[in-house]
């Protein structure tokens, strides 16, 4: 495989994330050097901003390794972004554009009309893409870096259940779009906020021994009432 240099970083963690690399294996310069066709300058970059970002440490007498983080580690990540995502679209419905708005009512029909049809692949794609969207609107770097990690470092760590009611997930997604538009942010927030809690409940943790043991991240056990929210 080759690629372009400043792609080393992204090729290396989408690996990580998909599983190409064992949690605690060693990164060996030489080996993904050969792997993505590039010098050792670029890996040797790469792994750095990798440590930075949580998904590679460097140990005494083995060097680069990827990370092993423990439950309660990635209990907190979902925990951030319970906190994070409300705050971008609180964000969005103030400073999202146009364009933003276009891509976004675009994603919801697409995903309304695959819930419908029962499609989950297709599903979990268009959802990321949304969510991504809605970061890039709230307008802050910094946050959606962020959020953007957070999805990253998620995807690592949990395996995600198709939702009961993909139908009902995909009219929130609509709900979270229509207050963004009508620059609501505090319906944009708490609309984001019930939705973000129930699709929490449906992340299991990959880490080996945890079976199907729900994550340790405190979720309300009830149905999402969104009766107040649709006026």
């Amino acid at each position: 495989m080759r690629i372009p240099a400043h792609s080393v970083c992204t090729a290396i963690r989408d690996d990580i994330v998909a599983g190409v690399y064992e949690r605690g294996s060693r990164l060996t310069e030489e080996l993904l050097a050969r792997r993505y066709g590039v010098s050792r300058v670029p890996v040797r970059e790469a792994l750095r901003t990798l440590e930075a970002e949580g998904f590679v440490v460097t140990r005494r007498h083995a060097g680069a390794c990827v990370a092993e983080p423990t439950e309660q580690e990635a209990s907190d990540l979902l925990e951030m972004r319970m906190l994070l995502e409300p705050l971008g679209a609180s964000r969005a419905a103030q400073r999202r554009t146009e364009a933003h708005l276009k891509v976004l009512r675009g994603l919801v029909r697409l995903g309304q009309e695959r819930a419908r049809r029962g499609n989950s692949e297709d599903l979990r794609s268009l959802g990321g893409w949304f969510h991504e969207t809605l970061a890039q609107a709230s307008g802050s770097h910094a946050l959606t870096s962020t959020l953007t990690q957070l999805r990253h470092k998620i995807a690592w760590m949990y395996a995600v259940e198709a939702p009961a009611s993909p139908v009902d997930s995909w009219a929130e997604h609509g709900a979270i779009v229509d207050a963004v538009a009508r620059g609501d942010g505090e319906r944009a927030r708490a609309i984001t906020a019930l939705h973000t809690e129930r699709a929490t409940v449906v992340h299991r943790l990959r880490f080996p021994g945890a079976g199907d043991r729900p994550d340790r991240v405190r979720t309300s056990q009830h149905p999402v009432n969104m009766t107040g929210l649709r006026h």
